[in-house]
């Protein structure tokens, strides 16, 4: 499983559209599970165009008086398939509000992908059962250094400590994932999948590092 954080930058918001005609030609080539999350702007038309998109966040809160949230039900009418929770540019306040934000979107049928820094902090997150898990130190994102190369025993331990909380929580790898080498890492360190933005993003030829990406698999 491939996920596609598009973030806020430039090329993502001009590009939200080919971005997720990429993945959805790589998809049909591949088979491979691959996800994108656009900006929020870009979410529903996204939507309408590859069937798998998450958001890159989600708000606790129920419809009502709450300006400014991004709530489940929102998700679910812009045709999203989930959405990405405390990412380390986005944090959650506190894990109270991370497991309201999860069991809401499960509620609605949405898929939950949180994200922690710690192997500590994931083994928390795992008793909230979110869908996945993405274990991403701060200081590795966007740095173009993997950290299942930098910091292999993050992602093993992540994994050794998910799995031993819940079996069905399945743990992916992020932060500074760039290529197919270190994909091929992280899986071997017994992750099920990747998470990443800008190696993507900015790519010369986004569909050709897409399809090498997805033969690591």
């Amino acid at each position: 499983m491939i996920v596609l954080n598009l973030k806020t930058y430039p090329e993502s918001i001009k590009n939200a559209l080919l971005f997720a005609d990429i993945a959805k030609e790589v998809v049909d080539e591949t088979g491979l599970r691959i996800v994108v999350c656009p900006p929020t702007l870009s979410l529903h038309e996204s939507a309408e165009r590859f069937s798998d998109v998450f958001a890159q966040h989600a708000d606790a809160e129920a419809p009502g008086a709450h300006t400014g949230s991004i709530n489940a039900e929102m998700l679910k009418a812009a045709k999203a398939k989930g959405s990405l929770i405390n990412h380390s540019e986005k944090r959650v306040a506190d894990q109270a509000r991370i497991k309201t934000t999860i069991d809401r979107l499960h509620e609605q049928g949405l898929e939950s992908l949180a994200c922690a820094a710690t192997a500590e902090e994931a083994a928390a997150i795992a008793s909230f059962s979110p869908t996945y898990i993405a274990v991403e130190p701060p200081e590795l994102i966007g740095s173009g250094v993997s950290v299942s190369k930098a910091k292999p025993e993050v992602v093993a331990n992540s994994v050794k400590a998910v799995k031993e909380v819940s079996r069905n929580v399945r743990v992916l790898c992020g932060a500074g994932v760039s290529n197919k080498d270190d994909t091929k890492k992280a899986l071997e360190l017994g992750a099920e999948g990747v998470l990443l933005a800008s190696a993507f993003v900015k790519a010369k030829d986004p569909r050709a590092f897409l399809l090498d990406l997805a033969s690591a698999f």
